[in-house]
């Protein structure tokens, strides 16, 4: 095929060519692509951990920018040509401190599972003593797990929740007393009531700890005011910038009143290790085409159709949990205050049974541990629904309770012959995917980009 010697003149340009590259150069790929777009179009996200970006930040994401190479901060790069990077570094940098308040921000992590192992291999040594939330009542691999780095490098002392779903603080204090942790985790990826991050703190201090808070589930509502923040509450606060951020998959670090004070038995400030820790110490090179896109998402955050967008997430969470409990499920911790709603099964039907099945339906769902867990990860005794997509759909109330009921109406279909093993009648599965793709037509995905 012959070249295209047309100049580029601008980014739309390149993703004009670039688009029609792709289509006649590979086909197979594109094809995939379009197929995943269908996919999404056609299919009800009830995922709590991921949102559809804005066209804006998908643009973003596809800029020149990953042309470039760079190491180091705005103003002190390893590598020449940097002009356009550090102007568009330095916005992120300006957007997510003014988003969140905060003193410091960091926005060069890949993920959120990232900048917690920067974080924590600047604070710690290993073996140092971690107090993070157990996995199975509500927190994240990257808190303790231990088939995680966390469980791996690290002494890890794990807190949980009541009887009742929710955290038990006086448990965090009694550990944190008895163990005398270096770090203490707060902050969760299944867990649907607000977190008390001034009590961590107290505690923290009590225990002469340093608080680490991950709100990469909640990071929407913490930035509209919708849940307490963390920034000044805790030392060092971590997020990622997909979940409830409309966003690319990447890490932010943010520090509030703690940014410029020293760090417990270090000689440098938490901004200064924080720097560090990324780079040089865990990672090179930054993506910078995500940071542009992660510049575009913060800018939209900061819009009164973000804020709007949050405020549905909440009311849509509300609904959800309600209808889930007018069909006799546990909501555990007894109702939503963000967007997730977590529900222990029943009548045999395992996560893992639940999660294939709505699939087969299009219905997108993730198996879940709940508290007294006693299965595996990969088979679990619960789902996590999250409303996020939902609520970019403009799911209103009454389309929630008809969702619920059709996820109902669907796991009473199941017979379960094992953990993950199950019968569902394939003209039951075509008939519940018409109405799951009724549905999808009523709320389209689109939607939230024309308003």
């Amino acid at each position: 095929m012959a070249a295209n010697t047309e100049p580029l003149k601008n980014q739309a340009d390149l993703l004009r060519r670039g688009m029609a590259d792709l289509r006649a150069e590979d086909a197979e790929l594109a094809g995939i692509l379009d197929a995943e777009v269908t996919r999404q179009h056609h299919t009800l996200s009830l995922v709590s951990s991921s949102c559809a970006v804005t066209p804006g930040t998908l643009a973003a994401s596809a800029s020149a920018l990953v042309n470039v190479t760079v190491e180091g901060t705005p103003g002190r790069r390893y590598h020449a040509g940097c002009e356009n990077v550090d102007r568009v570094e330095s916005l992120a940098i300006r957007r997510a401190r003014e988003l969140f308040g905060a003193q410091y921000a960091g926005v060069q992590s890949h993920s959120a599972s990232n900048a917690n192992a920067q974080v924590l291999a600047a604070l710690l040594e290993p073996g140092d003593t971690l107090l993070g939330m157990a996995h199975d009542h509500g927190g994240h691999l990257t808190h303790g797990g231990p088939v995680a780095f966390t469980g791996a490098y690290y002494k890890v002392i794990r807190y949980g929740t009541t009887s009742d779903g929710l955290i038990d603080y006086d448990q965090v204090r009694q550990l944190a007393l008895a163990h005398r942790p270096r770090i203490i985790i707060c902050g969760a990826t299944a867990y649907s009531r607000v977190i008390d991050f001034e009590r961590f703190r107290a505690i923290a201090d009590e225990a002469g700890a340093i608080l680490l808070a991950d709100i990469s589930h909640i990071a929407g509502l913490v930035a509209t005011g919708r849940h307490p923040s963390p920034i000044d509450a805790a030392h060092v606060t971590t997020t990622c910038t997909h979940k409830q951020l409309a966003g690319p998959r990447g890490g932010l670090i943010l520090s509030g009143r703690d940014a410029h004070t020293k760090v417990p038995g270090l000689k440098s400030t938490f901004s200064r290790v924080l720097d560090q820790a990324v780079f040089p110490r865990m990672q090179g090179a930054p993506a910078v085409n995500m940071i542009a896109a992660k510049a575009a998402a913060l800018g939209y955050a900061m819009s009164p159709a973000f804020d709007a967008w949050m405020e549905r997430i909440r009311i849509t969470a509300d609904a959800v949990a309600s209808a889930f409990q007018a069909y006799d499920y546990e909501v555990v911790g007894g109702r939503s205050e963000n967007h997730t709603v977590l529900i222990r099964l029943r009548g045999g039907i395992t996560g893992a049974i639940a999660e294939s099945a709505l699939e087969c339906c299009g219905i997108i769902v993730n198996k879940n541990r709940v508290p007294g867990e006693t299965r595996s990860s990969l088979v679990t005794s619960g789902l996590c629904i999250g409303t996020g997509s939902m609520a970019q759909r403009y799911i209103d109330p009454e389309g929630c309770r008809r969702v619920v009921d059709l996820v109902c109406r669907i796991l009473d279909e199941v017979t379960p012959l094992g953990e993950q093993e199950y019968r569902l009648e394939p003209a039951l599965q075509e008939r519940f995917r018409i109405q799951v793709e009724a549905l999808c037509a009523m709320y389209p995905i689109t939607d939230y980009m024309e308003h």
